[in-house]
């Protein structure tokens, strides 16, 4: 949590003298960790790679609104929260059995899945692939590589065709620009998802070592 902490300060309007970088934390991250843009795969790349198609803004809205209300975490975002995230989501429809994240890659961006399922899967260090979870509507994916600029824990795979609402590094940085208030709680219940994911992922991974 205190890591998280330190992004939203780092993420406040830069004082006088203080490195331009700071401004825009999340799209300079991965530099900052000496990480090259060769090395990151963005949406497009792998929107591209497994074919994704665009879904339609009013639709996909609908349903974030449906998934997130059904959320513990999520559903404090209020009705008029999540319309405004219409300029900053990516909506697309994704076929199945299509991998939209890899694990170990470096990505700046994270998804919200609005229908279907995806199998969050990990391979362990002997070579056993392990599934961690299957994500239902309303979960999000790939926020942690969001967050830290660190690699992907884990792959993300489409079980049957999916909607998917995708948010990249830039546009969290333009959210907490124009939008700042609503940019902290998002940043702050993806904290909390975060930290309940790992808690389960953990006693998951201890169970079948035992």
């Amino acid at each position: 949590m205190k890591g998280i902490l330190d992004l939203l300060k780092r993420s406040s309007p830069p004082r006088h003298g203080v490195d331009k970088l700071d401004s825009m934390m999340f799209s300079s991250a991965f530099a900052e960790h000496d990480i090259e843009g060769s090395m990151l795969v963005p949406w497009e790349a792998r929107a591209n790679e497994v074919g994704a198609m665009r879904l339609p803004t009013e639709s996909a809205l609908r349903l974030l609104q449906a998934a997130w209300s059904k959320d513990r975490y999520m559903k404090k975002l209020d009705v008029t929260s999540v319309q405004q995230m219409e300029r900053f989501f990516e909506f697309a429809t994704v076929a199945a059995d299509r991998d939209v994240i890899r694990q170990d890659e470096y990505g700046n961006f994270m998804m919200v899945l609005l229908s279907g399922s995806i199998s969050i899967e990990r391979i362990q260090p002997w070579g056993e692939n392990l599934r961690l979870a299957e994500a239902k509507p309303g979960d999000i994916l790939g926020e942690m590589s969001l967050l830290d600029s660190g690699m992907r824990f884990s792959q993300c795979r489409t079980l049957s065709q999916c909607e998917i609402a995708v948010l990249g590094a830039d546009a969290l940085d333009e959210m907490l620009t124009v939008e700042p208030l609503m940019a902290a709680s998002l940043i702050g219940l993806l904290a909390r998802k975060l930290s309940q994911r790992l808690r389960v992922v953990s006693a998951r991974l201890t169970e079948n070592r035992l």
